[in-house]
């Protein structure tokens, strides 16, 4: 589960591992549309064929368009969302931004337990897909 590539841009920096990424954006950002087109980018050059969490480790203050989430859904081999705020503030905004998106999203305290139910998630996946295939 060792990371495969690190990327930095002005807006995140992206640490991808094999089904999943932790993404971080970075302090004052406001995450737009465009950021969803960067996103679905990386998803596809990265994660082509297989299902994928995307994991954002809130370390920075920014502020989220919950628009966004429609067409962060929309990407069909993203199957989850999991959520680690710093603070408390940054908790309930990922409560209130779990309202726009349809798909299994949760928060959590620590990267550990993100980890854990990241797992959780894609072997739910895969045995939802075998199950179907039969």
């Amino acid at each position: 589960m060792g990371i495969i590539k690190y990327l930095s841009t002005e807006d995140t920096e992206c640490f991808i591992f094999d089904d999943f990424l932790i993404n971080q954006i970075k302090e004052g950002v406001v995450v737009e549309p465009k950021h969803n087109e960067d996103l679905n980018k990386i998803i596809k050059e990265h994660f082509s064929g297989k299902n994928m969490v995307y994991v954002s480790n809130r370390v920075k203050s920014y502020s989220v368009n919950p628009l966004i989430y429609a067409e962060t859904e929309a990407i069909p081999n993203l199957v989850a969302i999991a959520m680690i705020p710093k603070t408390d503030v940054m908790r309930k905004n990922a409560e209130y931004e779990r309202n726009f998106f349809d798909k299994p999203y949760e928060i959590f305290d620590t990267l550990t337990e993100a980890m854990t139910w990241v797992q959780s998630i894609l072997e739910k996946e895969s045995s939802q897909q075998t199950a179907d295939k039969s």
